[in-house]
């Protein structure tokens, strides 16, 4: 038995590298000979390993080495049904392919690659076969003091890292990639978690690259999302760079985001939800991003209309509507050093209610150009927003916002619409027409 420094080799349990004969058991029998042993370190050598979901447990490691390679089987048969957080709320599916649930102390590292094999669980899904919701490829639930670091993830069924209701996670040095066609497969979610760090990730996936949710109205805990930090990534074609919502009913605050760089991604900044989601999205700090052929470099509106309800007429009506606990807030939100080049449907688009404007907005050193050769695109997920080509800045219910140092170059119209807001200020100067259109302003 190779146990040597608290290193379990699934060799030694039966594991066999040829990719095509199931290791589940060699998995499962190595992470359980570290609980017996009070914790120690799943290795897995160089070679492909064919396995089923992989159950963590507290202080448990499971490092891959270099050349290695985890194949999760694409049989509905080897994923039992466990309780989980689908879109924001939690019913029955499929196990994640590497889970653990009320465990502390767990590592995923290692220079090795965990490849979910998605192209199954696409089709299925796609095809409306599946019972229940896909896997995710990593799933840590109530869980804390995770660290997954220098993995390499790839072809997620799902949603790819997505930790719920954990504490103290460190994501740093890991790759993902999913095909731009692949359906909702989001790179890194963390969902009603508390200390988040993902630094040095590269993200390219066909979905949001790194999303920071807390569940929907529907949700069994509405616990925040808060203490979150996301610095020096690189996020590449997703629907959008770094996104908060739409699932946000626990509320989002506390979050900053610093030195990435995104490109070819939809939105940059996106921040989305609607009426009925209630919860708050506040005190967010932006700094220091490039962003390159971007359709819409930032992103924040209150009228979000994709999911179960998003077709309700409260979502879609732009009347005012009493304020009540379900009401979502965006309030304290400041971008800083922003340099964005070839923008194509605008450059920036923030529509919010007209019961609750967002508020305390800030722009400072912001510079946002145009493409010469753009393409129409649709900034936010809306209904009545339609396509547009070279716009500038729109605002709309917003109820205080300062541009300090903004730059928009090569637009269509004025650089500055804004309807039904109050309290904007320019500075150091306040653009005039042509640059600036305002409706039903105070």
């Amino acid at each position: 038995m190779t146990c040597r420094s608290g290193f379990i080799n699934i060799l030694d349990f039966g594991a066999v590298s040829d990719g095509t004969e199931l290791c589940t058991k060699a998995f499962s029998s190595a992470v359980d000979k570290c609980v017996e042993t009070g914790g120690g370190t799943v290795y897995v050598p160089a070679g492909t390993f064919l396995t089923g979901p992989i159950q963590l447990k507290s202080n448990t490691a499971l490092y891959l080495e270099a050349g290695s390679r985890i194949l999760f089987s694409s049989r509905k048969e080897d994923y039992p049904l466990v309780e989980v957080r689908w879109e924001g709320f939690e019913r029955p599916g499929y196990m994640p392919m590497l889970y653990a649930r009320a465990a502390e102390n767990i590592s995923v590292t290692g220079t090795g690659t965990l490849d979910g094999q998605g192209e199954f669980w696409w089709d299925s899904h796609q095809e409306g076969t599946l019972e229940y919701p896909r896997p995710r490829l990593i799933y840590f639930e109530d869980c804390t003091r995770i660290l997954i670091e220098k993995v390499q993830l790839i072809n997620s069924p799902a949603w790819t890292v997505n930790p719920v209701r954990c504490q103290n996670i460190t994501i740093d040095n890991i790759s993902i990639i999913n095909p731009p066609s692949s359906p909702n497969t989001d790179g890194i979610n963390p969902d009603s978690c508390k200390n988040v760090r993902i630094s040095n990730c590269q993200v390219d996936v066909g979905d949001d690259c790194i999303t920071i949710k807390s569940g929907i109205e529907k949700s069994k805990h509405r616990i925040p999302c808060e203490n979150v930090c996301v610095t020096n990534c690189t996020l590449l074609h997703g629907h959008g760079g770094v996104v908060i919502g739409s699932e946000m009913s626990g509320g989002v605050r506390n979050v900053v985001i610093s030195n990435c760089i995104f490109e070819g991604t939809d939105r940059g900044i996106r921040l989305k939800t609607r009426r009925g989601r209630g919860g708050s999205v506040c005190d967010i700090r932006i700094n220091n991003l490039i962003m390159k052929d971007v359709m819409c470099p930032i992103v924040m509106h209150q009228y979000y209309f994709c999911g179960e309800g998003g077709k309700d007429q409260k979502v879609r009506d732009k009347a005012e509507y009493p304020v009540t606990d379900e009401t979502p807030c965006f309030r304290e939100i400041h971008f800083s050093n922003i340099t964005a080049v070839n923008a194509n449907a605008a450059a920036a688009f923030l529509y919010g209610l007209p019961e609750m404007p967002i508020e305390n907005i800030t722009f400072d050193n912001v510079s946002i150009s145009m493409a010469e050769n753009a393409v129409p695109g649709v900034p936010a997920m809306m209904e009545g927003v339609v396509p547009t080509i070279k716009m500038g800045v729109f605002c709309c219910n917003v109820g205080s916002a300062r541009f300090s140092n903004v730059s928009i170059k090569g637009h269509k119209g004025p650089a500055f619409n804004l309807k039904s807001c109050k309290n904007i200020n320019f500075s150091p100067y306040s653009p005039g027409k042509p640059d600036l259109v305002q409706e039903d302003c105070r």
